[in-house]
């Protein structure tokens, strides 16, 4: 459901590698880790007024290892636990295509695929995104290379040596 129309910035993020360990092709709620400090992370995003925007490739669509409820039924796992904690994701983008893929109406080409900027466009369309403000976190060249062409601020995330909550709090006190 769309925001109201007062333009706000938007904090885009990656899922896989950024919400939750990228364990290729996550798909049930069984499989999901979270990356230490999301909940955190995403209500300091929620508090300053930013909208909160996953945008991630699901190429396991295409290449015929879940399909979209699966996508749809994970991201709503990952709502209801982000609400017990006091935090929101205002909309999930995703990307089921895949050149290489396996399931014939996948299998493309197509500009919503990072580094494509098609989920961007996406979201500017269904919210009033201040893009002047806005940012994108992910932990591939992809991600940063899809921010850039979008026109937004990118910013590279290591699990292993960052703190989300830390990086948010940078992005955020970056204006």
């Amino acid at each position: 459901m769309p925001a109201p129309e007062t333009s706000r910035p938007a904090a885009f993020l990656d899922r896989d590698g950024v919400l939750n360990v990228d364990r290729e092709y996550v798909h049930r709620a069984d499989q999901l880790t979270w990356i230490d400090g999301v909940p955190e992370a995403i209500r300091l995003l929620n508090d300053a007024g930013f909208l909160v925007i996953v945008v991630t490739n699901q190429s396991g669509v295409a290449r015929g290892f879940y399909d979209e409820a699966a996508v749809a039924a994970l991201h709503a796992h990952m709502r209801g636990y982000l609400a017990a904690r006091g935090a929101h994701i205002d909309a999930f983008y995703y990307c089921p295509h895949h050149p290489d893929g396996k399931v014939a109406a996948y299998t493309m080409r197509c500009d919503c695929r990072k580094p494509g900027t098609g989920m961007f466009e996406q979201a500017a369309r269904d919210w009033p995104i201040d893009r002047a403000r806005s940012f994108m976190i992910g932990d591939k060249d992809i991600d940063i290379a899809a921010a850039t062409a979008f026109g937004i601020r990118g910013a590279q995330f290591n699990a292993t040596t960052d703190k989300l909550p830390d990086l948010v709090r940078r992005m955020i006190t970056a204006d």
